[in-house]
């Protein structure tokens, strides 16, 4: 029996314990790293967490027996143009909803600028957010998901999760913010299509990190409730609703917001997408 609970029919360790790894991993990565940032006054960087998550999934892959290209996706250039049109689609998720929202009058701008000091703050910022929750939610983690349950399921639970790591941010005082949530869900969905039409995780960067750049430090919109410094400052129309513009939580709260992240999840769909070889 014990056996069997542990090893798949092929004599495998199944694909459940290979993820409870990888959150044991974390968690002994993360626990003397937290209490060394407390006792060292220094803040944990999302850099590190992305450095952290890099050298569990690696360590994982490796026991896992396979090639680190099928964590990543080949290394070629391939992989570069896959993480470019990732940029590109990330920077029009955000953009296409501000334009809109310009046009129907809701929103005007003021020009504020950022130092380059700020702007590479503000990059590094991101792109450790990006590879860190991809690598978390897209990688080895997602990746055993599917070979255990199949890719519906397994794109169902890790938008569940994303959804629950977002919770703080989603939950505002005593009230949820609905639209919000519907958004963040969806756009779990969007960059794990991302992954399962090109087997890399390229795509799914590029779009996480132009997404959330775009939206703050571009145009100057909450990133998921955070406020963020950006070059532009949306001005709201105070008649606006909250459902419409976002608010201060930022364009993925917004309605526009919400048909942009549905409308490119369904072009993805629809994409037959390209592998990395």
């Amino acid at each position: 029996m014990f056996r069997t609970l542990f090893k798949n029919p092929q004599g495998e360790l199944r694909n459940g314990w290979w993820i409870a790894s990888f959150f044991l991993l974390l968690a002994v990565g993360l626990f003397p790293l937290l209490l060394l940032s407390q006792s060292q006054r220094f803040s944990l960087e999302p850099w590190m967490q992305a450095l952290l998550v890099l050298v569990v999934s690696l360590l994982c892959q490796r026991w896992y027996g396979k090639p680190q290209e099928q964590l990543f996706g080949a290394l070629n250039r391939q992989w570069l143009q896959q993480l470019w049109l990732g940029l590109l689609l990330g920077a029009g998720l955000m953009a296409v909803p501000a334009l809109l929202l310009t046009l129907l009058g809701q929103i005007s701008w003021q020009w504020q600028g950022l130092t380059p000091a700020l702007l590479g703050s503000a990059l590094l910022l991101f792109v450790g957010v990006a590879v860190t929750e991809e690598l978390t939610f897209r990688g080895f983690m997602f990746q055993r998901l599917i070979d255990g349950v199949g890719s519906a399921a397994a794109q169902l639970l890790m938008a569940a999760y994303f959804v629950l790591n977002h919770a703080a941010a989603l939950k505002q005082g005593d009230s949820w913010n609905y639209l919000a949530l519907v958004n963040i869900f969806i756009a779990s969905l969007l960059f794990g299509l991302a992954y399962l039409r090109t087997k890399s995780l390229a795509m799914p960067i590029g779009l996480h990190l132009m997404a959330n750049f775009t939206q703050g430090t571009v145009l100057g919109f909450g990133v998921s409730g955070s406020a963020e410094q950006g070059m532009l400052n949306p001005v709201m129309d105070s008649s606006s609703p909250d459902w419409l513009t976002g608010g201060s939580f930022g364009l993925e709260a917004s309605a526009p917001g919400l048909v942009a992240v549905i409308a490119l999840c369904w072009w993805l769909w629809r994409w037959r997408g390209t592998v990395a070889n």
